[in-house]
């Protein structure tokens, strides 16, 4: 079993929680569990463009170590020995077959923000708190999400949003998280991080920023040691504070 955060119980998280002047939330897995649609869609992708590639979950879970989308791909591409070669055009294709697919499944609202997420947006934003995103997918695919789960004007409630294609180096390297507190002008040791995956842990840690992860499906497992909290999902805070 691996060791825990030294901050565990509800009380600890709230109270870190309430300390912090920005509060910067991961996307996938962390706001809601999205990567079992994004498996859906790349199978989608691979069928509509004439490959017999089908990730299953165990496959998922090893592929998603590697961080981005089209960079997933790459990696599945270059274990298969005898596979056939793909350009970087066959490349974006399947990609933006994807994420069209991906935001088909989305608006289907079967995806809603996983439990506490929206609590917890409503008490910062209460508190005077500001809000921000450092995520590796896309911006057209957290709009997918939160245009559905916050309504169309979401962008508004966030003073901070950095996805993959804004940075040149995708998590774990710190790279989002570095470009989010330069927008947001603040300090590391004034912000907190909220993710599900060691990845995420590694990026926030790397930028010396603090890390409440709430654990999600692909990544239950993970090594959480560095974490300063570790919780099942947000609804474990209680009632907003």
């Amino acid at each position: 079993m691996q060791a825990e955060a030294a901050i565990i119980t509800p009380s600890g998280a709230v109270e870190l929680i309430r300390s912090a002047a920005a509060l910067i939330f991961d996307v996938d897995g962390t706001l809601a569990e999205t990567e079992e649609l994004h498996r859906q869609a790349f199978n989608h992708a691979f069928v509509r463009h004439g490959l017999d590639w089908q990730w299953d979950r165990a496959v998922y879970k090893d592929l998603l170590r590697v961080t981005g989308g089209k960079e997933r791909m790459r990696a599945y591409h270059a274990r298969l020995a005898a596979a056939p070669a793909l350009s970087d055009a066959d490349i974006a294709e399947l990609h933006r077959i994807k994420t069209a697919h991906y935001a088909e499944l989305i608006e289907t609202g079967f995806c809603p923000l996983r439990p506490g997420v929206a609590e917890l947006l409503r008490s910062a934003r209460a508190r005077g708190q500001r809000l921000a995103i450092a995520t590796t997918t896309s911006h057209g695919n957290i709009d997918a999400l939160l245009s559905q789960a916050l309504g169309a004007r979401w962008a508004a409630q966030f003073d901070a949003i950095v996805a993959g294609d804004d940075v040149r180096h995708k998590k774990p390297a710190p790279d989002v998280y570095l470009e989010i507190l330069a927008r947001l002008k603040l300090d590391a040791s004034d912000c907190l991080a909220i993710e599900d995956s060691a990845n995420g842990l590694i990026a926030a840690s790397r930028a010396n920023i603090p890390v409440l992860i709430t654990r999600s499906m692909f990544f239950w497992d993970d090594d959480f040691s560095a974490a300063r909290v570790v919780l099942d999902d947000l609804s474990e805070l209680g009632a907003p504070k």
